[in-house]
Parts: structure tokens; sequence; C-alpha cells
């Protein structure tokens, strides 16, 4: 591993039109879960001016029948989650409105050759609801256990919607942007290089007096959130570079369920998989291992058996098993990888009843509403409140430093 180096990570706001695809995706997870927490679920909506289209698969009896037909009330409650999840994000702009969008449901009932592949038989367990590879990644970079240039990242954009919502940035506009540029030394961030932040605002505060008091705004949020000794006057700060952005959101860009993975989990220090999380139920293991992962990557760095931790698992559609664990502690490990790999799966067997689709969800409890808190701001460094971010605990340390001793 390099120790001396420059990197970069980025993230988007509640409003950005992307990240406004993955909140009503998984409004509409946690709306179904909330009536069956045995629904099947995939979810993707697209946005784009004054529009909100949703398509993709369900199956409940109670929600709707293998002939497409809804439960009554059911379609309209769906509509109604729509429009509150686009007025709690504060769009009420001519080009997009929470109330006077047009909206389209395409939601159609699963394939049945799906169905069968996953549900749990008389001689089979339930299988993972598609193939595929995800990962899981920690380091000490943060308390949050995370990458430093995507907390901060996130953090600032936390910073300027708190303060949009509450009144105390009332020049702010839901969509924003930010990108942080850390310089390592030893392999520890030591200085911010470069700060990125783009928000879009209401008319007059791209000029004159406006521009001012709201780049003073954004570079005093900036130093809330960055350590200060990583302030120094190297940093250059962007700010809105392009000059104006008072069109944004969905009116500006169109926006779809799942295009930004990778501010979803580790902003680039992590390999991924490929998968997007959001819309999809916790059988789907795009979702369900990619938390389970992170889980276990950020006990093992809590524990101190290692300062950096990438976990990669991996599924065939039907099949329960996982079909490959990898453990690598890039360097850093107080044991060694491959030893690391049967603590993690011995401690799994143990507290989640295995790394099968079923175990997981068991395990963590996720077949739950508690999803749309997750669709903005990352999946991961997020604080476990009640049932919320479950994989976000650190309780297995004593036992994976027991099962590596």
């Amino acid at each position: 591993m390099r120790s001396d180096y420059l990197f970069t990570s980025e993230s988007v706001s509640e409003g950005h039109p992307d990240k406004v695809a993955d909140q009503i995706s998984d409004a509409i997870v946690d709306l179904f879960l909330a009536k069956d927490p045995e629904a099947r679920i995939a979810c993707e909506t697209l946005t784009t001016t004054q529009l909100v289209v949703l398509a993709g698969e369900i199956r409940s009896a109670g929600i709707m029948d293998t002939d497409g037909n809804w439960a009554p009330g059911v379609e309209a409650e769906v509509e109604a989650a729509v429009r509150a999840t686009v007025k709690r994000i504060g769009y009420e702009q001519a080009g997009f409105h929470w109330e006077t969008l047009r909206f389209e449901n395409n939601l159609h009932p699963q394939s049945a050759h799906i169905a069968q592949g996953v549900d749990a038989g008389d001689n089979k367990d339930e299988g993972a609801g598609d193939q595929g590879i995800m990962f899981g990644f920690a380091c000490d970079e943060t308390p949050d256990l995370m990458p430093a240039t995507l907390d901060y990242s996130h953090k600032i954009l936390q910073r300027l919607a708190d303060d949009r919502h509450s009144g105390a940035a009332p020049f702010l506009e839901p969509d924003a942007k930010s990108q942080v540029t850390l310089r390592f030394a030893g392999g520890k961030p030591v200085e911010a290089t470069a700060i990125v932040v783009s928000t879009q605002h209401k008319p007059g505060y791209d000029e004159g007096a406006g521009d001012a008091e709201l780049k003073a705004y954004v570079k005093a949020a900036i130093a809330d959130i960055i350590p200060a000794d990583m302030l120094t006057a190297n940093t250059v700060y962007h700010i809105n570079p392009t000059g104006s952005f008072e069109i944004g959101g969905p009116d500006g860009d169109a926006g779809l369920t799942g295009r930004k993975i990778i501010v979803d989990t580790y902003g680039g220090a992590s390999p991924h998989g490929g998968g997007a999380f959001s819309g999809k139920d916790p059988t789907k293991v795009d979702r369900s291992a990619a938390y389970v992962t992170r889980y276990l990557a950020k006990n093992v760095v809590a524990a101190g058996l290692a300062t950096r931790c990438t976990i990669q698992i991996a599924y065939a559609i039907g099949v329960s098993q996982p079909l490959s664990l990898y453990v690598d502690t890039h360097g850093t490990g107080k044991v060694d990888d491959a030893k690391l790999e049967a603590a993690i799966t011995e401690v799994a067997r143990i507290r989640l009843g295995g790394l099968t689709p079923r175990g997981i969800r068991v395990g963590l409890g996720l077949n739950k509403p508690i999803y749309a808190v997750t669709a903005a701001y990352g999946h991961f460094g997020r604080t476990p409140e009640g049932e919320t971010f479950p994989w976000e605990r650190i309780d297995l340390v004593d036992a994976l430093k027991a099962a590596a001793a």
C-alpha cells in the first residue's frame, strides 16, 4: 500500500435527482414491508421534470395478486408515499412539485421463475435472490470507521440539509453535491487540499451580496465538519464553481434509482460488486450481503484485528450458501487473513445463523421498514437507533477476538 497520496470522494444531497429516486424506491419498500415482512419487492424510480415513474416487481398476496390486481387502497398509498417523500425533501418548485407532479405506477407481479429459485422448499433453504459479488469495508480513519473523504463529504451535505430544513439557511434549495480531497501521509489523512460544494440556491444568490453570503455560509459549514488542523492555507475551496445553480433536482437532470452506488458505500476506497441497494427487499443479496459484510468488516476493525478490512462474498441465484468469502486486511491485520476468514465464518454461524440470505435477514432483523432513512447520506457510517442500521452495531468484537486468537 502507498502511504503518501491524495484521495477524493464525493457525496450528493437528498435533493439530487438520483437520490430523490432512491428515497422514493425505499419509501415503497418500507410501505410494503410494513404490510408484509415477507414481501418481495424490486422498485425502480425515474424522476424528471414534473414526473415520477415507478417500475418493477412485487410479490405479496396482501399487496398485489398474481394477476396484477392491487389490494384495496394500496395503490393510493403508493402514490401518497411518493408525494410525501418529495415533500419531505423540500421540492415545491415549478419544475418539480410534490403536489402537482405527474405520477405513473408500473409495478407488476414478480416472475414465477425467480420466485421458485428464491423460496424455501421441503428440502431447500431460501436461495439468494440473484447471483453476484458484494463487498464490505471498514477503516480507522474516522470514529465511524469509514473513509474520511466520504465521511466528510456526507456530513457537509447533511449539515446544509439540516440548516435548510430548520430555516437557518433559507437561501438553500434541495439539490447539492460535495467532494473532498485529502492528503494522506503515512497512510493517515493529514490535510484537506481541495473541497468542492455545489448547492442549489434561491434567486439572487449567484452574484453580489447574495453570492458572498452563500459562500461564507458554506465555508463555515465546512469548518464545522472537517477537523481544524486539516484546513490549512493550502486548502482550495470551489463553492458553486459554475456561478449559478438555481435549476436543480429532477427539473435540471433526470434521476434513476441505483445510480449513486459509490456514494452509497465507501466513496471509491473499496471495491464494489456493482449492485445497488435502494428499492430492494432484503432477500436481494445485493443489499443484505453488502450490509452483513460491512457489519463484519466494521467489527474486525473495532476489535483491533486490523486498521483496514475488505470482505468479499459471492452468491448464485437460488442457492442459499455463499460461494466464497474473502478477507483482505491490506497488510494491517494482527492475524493471518485466512485465519480471520475462518473466525468470521464461525462467528457469523453462531451469531447470525450463517451467511445464507435467511441467516442474514433474520440475524440482522432486515425484514422491517427501516430503509427510507438509508437512501441519502450513505448506507454506512451511520448511528444505529432503534431498529435502524443494525449492520453498524459493534457487538461482535469479543466473539471475533476469541475466534481469531
